[in-house]
């Protein structure tokens, strides 16, 4: 990384897509990017998934929504009336498919925050209420929800547990890691989950789908993504034991849910968020940090060789190495998994490379470089691990909301040259949730609603506040939470 000031080109400057090209050409990356949006039933992300069916269904076009962790619920997990709207939103959309809509705990130890959501017997109305409000929205606006899937992603969230205070972390890890202990305070080996402990886990997440399918959820989501728990897993080469070593042993957990849900004659369909390729944590730059400007982000001191990353050289872990990837593709489709969603890294030690933005969260970092090289390296390794996916998968992409004015254009190159299945979209449901059901209908984009990546839908949680689009949507400019959040924000300098 070059230690020269980075002078960021912003995508609202980019007026054309000639000017867009000429920057990705400029910068030397292949982001495919269609001369203009295609209206009506010819767009490619208008088409629907006619190969794979989910619970009956054939998918009514190539949009998902991400699940986003929503850190408004109550304390005892359950639904409120942000949430509520959250998935009104989400039926408005247009998506034909809810990839998890919510991150759900399956135990209340497993939760990010006091207030996530938890999967559970006791919060089974409210969960319930969720869907019928998204399939009820859906429908009013598109007239049928017929080719619509919904599932829920199941988490715990491991070495990030908050479930008691927004402050302090009780982290439950896979493994003793090098650089992230001392970060998420995991002090003694006690915090190292047993073999027993993760048994009984296990038994958690088969409950959870029990409860998506009896509210009528299509399919759940084993979440192995962000260095949350299960995606830890995958990186515990260090790990003595049957969940830690081999390949075969990092992947027993997925294995053994999907046995479980099996077994107890759950019919529900199966999807994975995986993180495809993960990189060391990173910091601000210390020597370009300053009180109130946060330094551009830089690698934390690691050791070599890593083997604390999965996806990554071990002998250069700013690097992706993707074999062990594409045999988690193969074992999706051995499992009788239908649903491959990739993402990369994590939130909270390298967001540049899992959530590309112009502007960072309060506890994150710079950009050392254009965020576009981290859409660029999401899509090109989508399309590595769809070249080698079985046939029956469905692959869902990521990284595309920093594309901005451009999401659509780039959307449809990606899918009608088959890189991908899906596009999926997070936080610029927030603001937009219609972005592409309007490239669709209209052909065009209503600019005062795209994202920004201003990283305020990360920042107010961090912080202990509701999660939301604070500077687009009036639903939160009008709460006091936005005040709270401006100052937060100019404290740190973010």
């Amino acid at each position: 990384m070059s230690e020269q000031a980075f002078r960021l080109t912003r995508i609202p400057t980019l007026k054309t897509v000639d000017a867009f090209r000429s920057h990705l050409a400029s910068l030397g990356l292949e982001i495919p990017c269609e001369d203009s949006i295609e209206k009506g039933s010819a767009s490619p992300i208008a088409q629907p998934i006619a190969q794979v069916q989910i619970n009956g269904k054939t998918i009514g076009n190539r949009i998902a929504i991400h699940p986003m962790e929503g850190w408004d619920g109550t304390t005892t997990g359950g639904v409120t009336e942000e949430m509520l709207r959250r998935w009104k939103r989400f039926g408005e959309s247009g998506a034909k498919m809810i990839y998890g809509g919510e991150a759900m705990a399956v135990r209340p130890d497993g939760r990010a925050n006091p207030n996530q959501l938890i999967i559970s017997e006791e919060n089974k109305t409210g969960i319930g209420q969720l869907r019928d409000v998204l399939i009820a929205a859906h429908r009013e606006r598109y007239g049928t929800a017929d080719d619509l899937a919904i599932g829920f992603q199941l988490t715990h969230s491991g070495r990030f547990c908050r479930p008691n205070e927004k402050s302090r972390w009780e982290s439950r890890v896979a493994y003793r890691h090098p650089v992230l202990d001392k970060k998420f305070n995991v002090t003694g080996d006690e915090q190292v989950l047993s073999d027993a402990d993760v048994e009984r886990l296990i038994e958690k997440y088969v409950d959870a789908a029990k409860v998506a399918w009896d509210v009528g959820a299509d399919f759940v989501d084993i979440k192995h993504c962000h260095g949350y728990l299960l995606h830890e897993f995958l990186s515990a080469f260090t790990r003595p034991g049957k969940y830690g070593g081999s390949f075969e042993n990092r992947t027993r957990i997925l294995r053994e849910i999907v046995q479980g849900i099996r077994a107890g004659g759950n019919k529900i369909e199966i999807g994975v968020r995986l993180s495809a390729f993960d990189f060391v944590p990173f910091k601000p730059d210390p020597g370009r940090s300053q009180p109130g400007k946060l330094g551009p982000g830089v690698p934390e001191e690691f050791p070599l060789p890593y083997p604390f990353a999965f996806g990554a050289n071990q002998n250069d872990p700013l690097q992706f190495q993707l074999e062990e990837t594409f045999k988690f593709a193969q074992l999706c489709g051995e499992l009788g998994i239908k649903i491959l969603n990739l993402s990369a890294g994590s939130p909270y030690y390298n967001p540049h490379i899992q959530r590309p933005a112009a502007y960072p969260p309060s506890d994150g970092y710079q950009p050392a470089h254009d965020p576009l090289i981290d859409v660029a390296r999401q899509i090109f390794v989508v399309r590595q691990v769809k070249a080698k996916a079985p046939s029956g998968l469905i692959l869902i992409g990521t990284g595309y909301s920093y594309l901005q004015e451009y999401l659509p254009q780039v959307a449809q190159a990606v899918l009608r040259q088959g890189w991908v299945d899906m596009v999926g979209i997070g936080r610029m449901v927030l603001s937009y949730p219609t972005i592409l059901a309007d490239a669709i209908s209209k052909g065009e984009l209503t600019p005062k609603f795209i994202c920004r990546t201003f990283s305020d839908c990360t920042t107010a949680p961090r912080n202990g506040l509701i999660s939301g689009c604070y500077p687009l949507d009036e639903y939160y400019k009008a709460k006091p939470e936005f005040q709270k959040l401006k100052e937060i924000k100019k404290a740190v300098g973010a």
